[in-house]
């Protein structure tokens, strides 16, 4: 005898919705197993950060840190730059805090890590924007994590890889500021770089200025600051600056770039340059004036971290007493280099 009709389409019912959830929960299963939380709290982080935005698009990235002006202002670390506990990029961000007219610049700063834990760190900090550089940018994957000395091999090395992906930003159409961690900023310097009444497309601080700020040839230029507009002049120049490391063994980035100058590289290329005054953009190669009227000093002519740590927080220091002072002091003038001055010996 068969079943009523109704009980036969509800048994059928319950068997369609059966098989519907044990379908379910074996997709829902097979997503878990393959998910990266399967894989430990270590992957789930790695898994977050790469998708957080800023990690992967270096357009996006710029794109979220630039002026309406297509403007930003650009910083690269690793892992020993970023080390916590007072590191250089402590520093360069308490600078940024603390200066007349700065913290308004962080929202503006991208931090581009050449590791993943430099990387780690920036995002950890909050408030900062970071970008991880990928991995063999330039066709090298040597680890550049540690402390690269200055004009060790590693620490040549990292300098090209800088050059290569600033070259990248001109090419996306970004002008920008760039600034070496062991750069404080104790002053709003926009004002200063905005000022080129000659359309300059390059302003570059220098490690002794002679006087003459249109003097690029004269004037030995520090590549740890400078400002660069893009367009098809600079993108040409730094192609040209990064071809010459085939033929530049052993020297940095910027030696290849004065040897290119005396050269006349800028003048064919119709690069326009000018060189900054170190009475505003100031560095231990040689000291401002007056540390009143400084807007950032370059921890130069310094060899380990350790000492550009230690000298720096003696600036900041005193940058903090002519703040309280209110300019009612005599001329402030800056402490002894003593660490950096020792780390040569």
């Amino acid at each position: 005898m068969s079943p009523p009709a109704g009980l036969r389409q509800h048994c059928a019912l319950g068997r369609a919705m059966a098989v519907v959830a044990v379908g379910l929960l074996v997709i829902v299963g097979t997503y878990l197993l393959s998910s990266p939380a399967a894989a430990g709290d270590g992957d789930t982080e790695e898994k977050f950060f790469s998708d957080a935005g800023d990690g992967d698009d270096l357009e996006a990235a710029l794109r979220g840190a630039a002026y309406a002006n297509g403007t930003l202002i650009l910083s690269v670390l690793n892992r020993a730059y970023a080390a916590e506990d007072g590191g250089l990029l402590d520093l360069f961000l308490r600078s940024l805090r603390e200066g007349e007219g700065t913290e308004q610049l962080i929202s503006h700063v991208l931090l581009v890590a050449m590791d993943r834990p430099a990387f780690l760190r920036c995002r950890r900090l909050g408030g900062v924007r970071c970008y991880q550089l990928p991995v063999a940018l330039d066709g090298n994957d040597d680890d550049l994590s540690s402390e690269q000395l200055y004009m060790s091999d590693g620490f040549i090395r990292m300098m090209w890889r800088r050059i290569r992906l600033l070259g990248d930003v001109l090419k996306l159409g970004y002008s920008f500021i760039f600034t070496d961690l062991d750069v404080m900023w104790l002053r709003n310097p926009l004002p200063r770089l905005e000022y080129r009444p000659a359309e300059e497309d390059l302003l570059i601080s220098c490690d002794q200025f002679n006087g003459w700020p249109d003097d690029y040839a004269g004037n030995e230029l520090n590549t740890g600051f400078f400002f660069v507009a893009s367009n098809n002049r600079t993108v040409a120049l730094f192609d040209e600056w990064h071809a010459a490391r085939a033929a530049s063994a052993g020297m940095k980035e910027q030696d290849v770039l004065n040897e290119m100058k005396r050269r006349g590289a800028l003048r064919r290329l119709g690069v326009r340059a000018r060189v900054l005054d170190t009475a505003r953009f100031s560095g231990f190669c040689q000291d401002s004036r007056d540390a009143g009227e400084v807007a950032t000093v370059h921890a130069n002519c310094c060899r380990t971290m350790r000492a550009k740590v230690a000298d720096l927080n003696a600036v900041l220091a005193v940058a903090a007493a002519g703040r309280r002072l209110n300019g009612t002091s005599p001329v402030l003038r800056w402490p002894p280099h003593s660490e950096c001055v020792k780390s040569w010996t």
